[in-house]
């Protein structure tokens, strides 16, 4: 049995794909599924029309936009190994699913549009990897528009995240017009050609030689022996530990690269490890089930209105119709629902291992952060969030809807989507939704329209400043007469300002009070 789970987790490859707004994220998630074999044809965000959207821009309010605003799980095999690929929100109002994301993977992907460099949601997601000591790998996105000299770009990886970056791949321009890449791990010039309207089709790869390369691009065979020179080779050991990222070069919309980039990943990316605990050991892979709910999502079926949470197993092997127990609540979960997804759709599986991410339908009691175990029981390290900068007080826009409206407003602070405030004088009354961003309380007036029945009306807050507090600082925050005390939905409090200023004289004049920009972990 315990060989067994190491040697289905020894298969298992689980990571994110993070990037800045229009680098390509969503694109390249899509080619890796054509790639994998997932789906047969493949439609560019940028083009995507009714019956052909990315399968992992999923919901109608991201088809709209053209964006992704929540994370989507999708599990695909390649090569013998299975992958588990999460495409997480580039948008910074919803960088909070990704952190949450990046709770539950062994690696991340992050994309570069060639031209723009390191863009700043990309370095602040970069660093919640650091913190994490998540490895990452880079893909450098457009080479097949204008773009700066290669050298150019990693000095610029390498200025902007503090890492070293190793190329395995090299490209090859002819006067601006990308041509293929070099695998500098056997020297193979890669050229590609057609790949249908828009990458539609896998590329047509040719295989040539180093002297085939330098025939269209002199500079190439200057540039390989620099590299060379300066010992910018892959190196596996300094990958995991965060010191180096290999790069890879090529065009999510042409497909070019983007073999190479899915092959590198079964090969160098990690395998599930044991996961780290609350109390600072680690779960043994080979232990019975186990695992983490990094992501709930409701009316992933619109016609059934269901609700999903996503489990990473930790350990373990699972099998549908196995009891495992919350170790919050103590109660016992019969996991007869379980599914694997491609975006929007799903397919019941019988069984998984660690590594895997798998969805429990309907368990109603999960949130954001739980533990779950067959027999053994085990629990995992605080899920940080962070305080939230924008405020509005939620009123029901149709007071027919009182019912639907409180239903929707919980679901949605369960989902993370917003954070749902309670003022200790009005309670629910006047409930506060809290977000990063603008965009995050857009997404929640449509899904509280078209989901849930229930127009959404926002009017605005006296406080614009928030930060976390324990019990203990709450009284004298109190006793200030100035400070407001507001409650998340599990009762963590938070301290309530009117301004920076405000926050400012009272961290000043109270040293002792804990004012802290995160909430938990």
């Amino acid at each position: 049995m315990a060989g067994d789970v190491l040697r289905e987790a020894a298969r298992r490859r689980t990571f994110a794909i993070i990037s800045h707004p229009d680098a390509g994220k969503t694109t390249l998630t899509e080619k890796f599924l054509l790639y994998a074999g997932a789906i047969g044809t493949a439609g560019s965000v940028a083009d995507r029309r009714a019956d052909r959207s990315a399968r992992s821009d999923w919901q109608a309010v991201e088809q709209q936009r053209g964006i992704s605003v929540s994370s989507a799980v999708m599990r695909v095999e390649h090569r013998g190994n299975v992958f588990n690929l999460l495409d997480t929100p580039g948008h910074r109002d919803f960088s909070e699913d990704t952190y949450r994301v990046l709770s539950g993977v062994d690696a991340a992907i992050m994309v570069i549009d060639a031209a723009r460099g390191v863009e700043p949601q990309t370095l602040k997601l970069f660093e919640v990897c650091r913190r994490r000591g998540t490895p990452l790998l880079t893909f450098v996105n457009k080479m097949d528009r204008p773009a700066p000299d290669a050298l150019a770009i990693l000095d610029d990886i390498e200025r902007q995240i503090g890492v070293t970056a190793t190329p395995v791949t090299w490209p090859v321009r002819d006067n601006h017009r990308f041509r293929g890449v070099v695998d500098r791990r056997d020297g193979v010039f890669h050229r590609f050609s057609d790949s249908g309207h828009r990458g539609a089709r896998k590329a047509v790869e040719e295989l040539g030689t180093l002297a085939d390369a330098a025939a269209i691009s002199p500079d190439v065979a200057e540039g390989l022996a620099l590299l060379n020179e300066l010992g910018l080779d892959h190196d596996d050991e300094l990958f995991l530990a965060g010191e180096t990222t290999p790069v890879f070069f090529g065009s999510a919309l042409s497909n070019f690269g983007v073999r190479l980039l899915l092959d590198a990943i079964a090969d160098i990316a990690p395998r599930p490890a044991p996961y780290r605990t609350r109390g600072g050991g680690r779960r043994p892979l080979e232990a019975d089930c186990s695992g983490l709910v990094f992501k709930i999502q409701a009316n992933m079926d619109p016609r059934h209105r269901d609700r999903i949470a996503f489990l990473r197993l930790t350990s373990g092997r699972f099998e549908r119709g196995m009891v495992l127990t919350c170790t919050r609540t103590g109660r016992a979960i019969t996991a007869k629902f379980v599914a694997e997804t491609m975006g929007q759709e799903r397919t019941t599986i019988e069984e998984a291992y660690a590594g895997d991410v798998i969805g429990l339908v309907n368990a109603a009691d999960l949130r954001i952060g739980d533990a779950l175990y067959a027999s053994t029981p085990v629990d995992y390290p605080t899920m940080p969030t962070f305080t939230p900068e924008l405020f509005h007080t939620a009123q029901p826009g149709d007071r027919t809807k009182v019912k639907q409206f409180r239903k929707g407003l919980d679901q949605l602070d369960e989902e993370g989507v917003v954070q749902l405030l309670r003022r200790e004088n009005l309670g629910d009354q006047a409930p506060v939704l809290a977000a990063v961003g603008q965009l995050q309380f857009e997404v929640a007036q449509w899904r509280m329209e078209h989901e849930f029945g229930a127009p959404l009306r926002l009017e605005s807050v006296s406080r614009s400043v928030a930060r976390a507090t324990d019990e203990v600082s709450v009284p004298g925050l109190q006793g200030t007469g100035e400070v407001e005390i507001w409650r998340r939905s599990d009762g963590a409090p938070l301290a309530m300002f009117r301004d920076r200023f405000q926050l400012a004289r009272i961290e000043r004049d109270h040293p002792e009070f804990l004012l802290d920009n995160v909430v938990g972990g």
